[in-house]
């Protein structure tokens, strides 16, 4: 059964559970590098189950929702209540093959513009924080709550990965 908006916010907001969201963005790049070194690309591509994505698939689609992270921000700081589109992600990862995707490319670009992104983030006044925009889907959402989002979104998808490379059990 596909989870509702709420329940997808807060699945997302709880992988946080009171941790800084500007620190776990921080340091998210250098985690998922460590855990991908020397893995070989077979086990990176392999899919833990029909339908579900494999280490290189959320590699692409960390990279891509860096981007649209990034674009909200903006969209957000440039015009306060403006609307922000969803994406599906699904259909991204269909466009763009996922699959494909080299894992090392898709780390270097999330960690590139995650870099960029939290320069901007650290750079906003007190009052930037509260500014909103309309989502498609989850109606307002401020930066802060955005930030928020994407350091669980983070989260949610490190875990994923680790259990994904985790050794097999016999």
């Amino acid at each position: 059964m596909q989870e509702t908006v709420e329940q997808y916010k807060q699945r997302i907001i709880g992988h946080l559970a009171g941790k800084d969201p500007l620190k776990v963005q921080a340091t998210t790049a250098k985690q998922i590098e460590k855990l991908i070194k020397g893995v070989p690309k077979s086990r990176l591509t392999k899919r833990p189950a029909p339908g579900k994505w494999s280490v290189v698939e959320i590699l692409a689609h960390i990279a891509d929702t860096e981007i649209v992270a990034g674009y909200r921000t903006r969209s957000i700081l440039g015009n306060p209540g403006g609307p922000i589109p969803a994406f599906d992600q699904d259909k991204w990862a269909d466009a763009e093959n996922y699959a494909k995707q080299d894992p090392h490319k898709s780390l270097e670009v999330y960690r590139t513009l995650r870099e960029a992104n939290l320069r901007l983030l650290k750079s906003l006044k007190p009052e930037q924080w509260k500014h909103f925009g309309i989502h498609s889907e989850r109606g307002e959402e401020s930066v802060e709550r955005l930030a928020q989002m994407m350091a669980g979104h983070d989260l949610n998808h490190l875990s994923q990965m680790v259990a994904i490379l985790a050794p097999k059990k016999k």
